[in-house]
């Protein structure tokens, strides 16, 4: 292909017309163009392509540019045609009658004996419609992502082994994690409160089983040494009966276990509270037995009364 480039747009040998017919009939371009950039060949793909005859591009500059962010970035990658490896991969936009394309070309240097580059031959696709759909698809994932990234809940990925795959910016926040901090598993987080081991059992066994676990509490410890509880909710993610990754999300409950806490204290004390009131309303002493209390009114001793109470002992 390379000989049948190299001798321009118009004389080409009989023998050579079976590999020309091959080229011309490529849905791919071919190219091949001088070290200045000036085209030697093009084959009926690419002329059809930018809606152009062979002779009005034998000799045009290959490559022209629409913007100059698109320049830059093929001048720096076509330096590599010069020095090993001497080839390179670029995507081109250009403007087409089809509107604005995407070609991505494959360069490979010719060089003389010496070593000298004396052409550069590229076949290049066009991709348009595929960078239009990656660009569909990145655009799904960053609207997918601030939904993510603004729901209560915060989500996760990791391991069997525990190595955190993907990590919500809001829980590194919760953490209160530092770049570098050495930190490599999110169970170097948790503190050594002993409800953990209840909650590391369950990661443990999703993997293993490959089965959905009820949602579990764990607590962490923050950098700055405070600690912050958290309600799991995870679902191993299996591929071929074997357990690759787990994703899960989680809430931040500290505040909740704070009031629960406070919750169960003003409880007792209620109770507490109304069980001298009752007691005052019958009559009793606090701390009395219903008992004792019916004794005293018939004028006998209970056991309360044979037994003084002191600083050691006392009967309540």
């Amino acid at each position: 292909m390379a000989v049948i480039a190299g001798r321009g747009c118009s004389s080409v040998d009989p023998s050579d017309n079976l590999y020309r017919d091959l080229v011309e009939q490529l849905q791919d371009f071919i190219v091949r163009f001088t070290p200045e950039g000036r085209l030697l060949f093009v084959n009926n793909a690419y002329c059809d392509f930018v809606g152009k005859t062979k002779e009005e591009l034998e000799g045009s500059i290959f490559m022209p540019s629409t913007e100059r962010q698109y320049a830059d970035v093929i001048a720096t990658q076509m330096v590599k045609l010069f020095r090993p490896p001497f080839s390179c991969s670029v995507d081109q936009w250009i403007q087409t009658r089809k509107g604005l394309r995407c070609i991505n070309w494959s360069a490979r240097s010719v060089r003389d004996q010496s070593g000298t580059v004396t052409s550069i031959v590229a076949s290049g696709r066009d991709l348009t419609s595929v960078k239009r759909l990656e660009k569909g698809i990145r655009k799904r994932d960053r609207e997918l992502m601030l939904v993510i990234e603004n729901d209560s809940r915060m989500y996760y990925s990791h391991t069997p082994d525990q190595v955190m795959e993907y990590v919500s910016p809001k829980i590194l926040a919760l953490l209160g994690c530092k770049p570098h901090s050495g930190k490599k598993t999110w169970t170097e987080y948790l503190s050594d409160n002993k409800a953990n081991a209840a909650g590391l059992e369950r990661t443990i066994r999703a993997c293993s089983t490959g089965r959905r676990e009820p949602p579990y509490r764990l607590e962490f410890v923050r950098e700055d040494g405070a600690r912050v509880w958290v309600e799991v909710s995870e679902i191993p993610v299996q591929n071929e009966g074997k357990t690759i990754a787990v994703v899960g999300s989680l809430i931040d409950v500290t505040e909740k276990m704070q009031i629960d806490e406070g919750m169960d204290e003003a409880e007792l004390l209620i109770r507490t509270s109304r069980g001298r009131k009752k007691e005052e309303a019958e009559g009793r002493q606090p701390g009395q037995s219903p008992v004792g209390y019916l004794r005293s009114i018939f004028g006998k001793k209970t056991l309360e009364d044979r037994i003084p109470a002191t600083e050691e002992f006392s009967l309540k």
